[in-house]
């Protein structure tokens, strides 16, 4: 659709109107007072960032439907009070944390959550009592005795540089692939050798990747405008490689009918459409289960790989965190520490204290 102008909306504009959509059918099932609090957090987040604060809440008041019989009483989650949450104690919500190891879903499938599942489901809890406990609908915040539960800490899964070469190779030759997938190979080589070489020259989110249009491409100073998980747009400058690989692609591109919609997106399907995330994901792991059958590669272990590799050539931590896009230097830190001990271990004959007289 589009508007006065006749210009057609970005994707990202249509993908925020769609997260409306979705939330507001979302707080048709839950109590009004949530009405209120999302319309409070609305301008400091992100459309999908309350999608998932929603998805969060209705599992929690999904809980209490089932193990509280006050509130089951009540007949269905929309008519859970304020009053109902104020009489939880921290206690009540420790044990939801407990539930939330191992919960069923609304089609009676068990969940597994990890701990960075669980701590994000907490988190959403907290900010919710937090902002009815400030706007005084609470008159206690039970939420804010509740500890966060602890990350331990995983190796960072990333490429290796052979391996980056050996998937690139694939990509390009379709060796080692089936014969079914080498059908589908000779009509999206293209396009697949410029997304991996994009992805893994540039360290770009799926998200990114995915919301690329063809004018977010610039040749000329060699730089692609992305828009960040933030909400700001930053542009991300790529080397020869990814250049040529684009330039490849471009050829194609300029020959493939769009379909209505999708005329501005930079990677499309075989259908002609926008791709999506979960395609590039499943595009990632048919290359990788090849290119690298020990480890579980994601299109956010390649970005790892871009970001581990930019720092073990550069050593500046302040550089890769702005070129990845991260708000917070010590996200980054994390994430490169072991290189950074490397760094630190190879330190320790570079100072001489006395010449060798041998």
């Amino acid at each position: 659709m589009t508007g006065k102008t006749g210009k057609r909306p970005s994707y990202h504009t249509k993908l925020d109107q769609e997260n409306i959509f979705r939330l507001r059918a979302l707080l048709s099932e839950l109590p009004d007072y949530c009405k209120t609090y999302f319309r409070g957090i609305e301008p400091r987040t992100q459309s999908r960032t309350r999608i998932a604060y929603a998805y969060d809440l209705r599992i929690f008041f999904q809980y209490l439907m089932q193990v509280n019989p006050t509130i089951a009483s009540c007949g269905e989650i929309k008519n859970i009070s304020l009053d109902m949450l104020a009489a939880l104690s921290a206690t009540d919500l420790e044990e939801y944390m407990e539930y939330l190891k191992y919960r069923t879903d609304d089609s009676g499938t068990g969940v597994l959550n990890q701990e960075t599942g669980i701590k994000r489901k907490i988190c959403s809890l907290k900010s919710f009592y937090k902002y009815l406990y400030q706007k005084e609908m609470l008159e206690n915040n039970p939420a804010a005795r509740v500890l966060m539960p602890r990350l331990h800490e995983h190796e960072i899964i990333r490429l290796d540089i052979d391996e980056v070469a050996t998937m690139l190779d694939l990509v390009e030759t379709g060796e080692k692939l089936t014969a079914r997938q080498k059908a589908y190979h000779e009509k999206t080589k293209l396009r697949d050798l410029a997304l991996f070489t994009l992805l893994l020259g540039t360290g770009i989110r799926v998200s990114e990747c995915v919301g690329l249009n063809l004018s977010d491409v610039d040749f000329k100073n060699g730089g692609i405008l992305v828009h960040r998980k933030g909400g700001k747009d930053q542009i991300v400058y790529f080397g020869d490689e990814v250049e040529e690989a684009l330039l490849n692609y471009m050829e194609e591109r300029k020959d493939l009918d769009a379909r209505e919609g999708d005329q501005d997106a930079l990677f499309l399907s075989l259908q002609n459409r926008r791709m999506n995330v979960r395609s590039i994901e499943n595009l990632v792991k048919k290359y990788a289960q090849i290119a690298a059958p020990l480890k579980r590669i994601t299109p956010h272990k390649l970005r790892s790989t871009y970001g581990t590799n930019l720092y073990r050539e550069t050593g500046d931590i302040y550089l890769v965190a702005d070129v990845l896009g991260h708000s917070d230097v010590n996200t980054t830190r994390k994430h490169y520490a072991a290189i950074q001990e490397d760094r630190r271990r190879s330190a320790r004959n570079k100072v001489k204290l006395r010449e060798n007289t041998d």
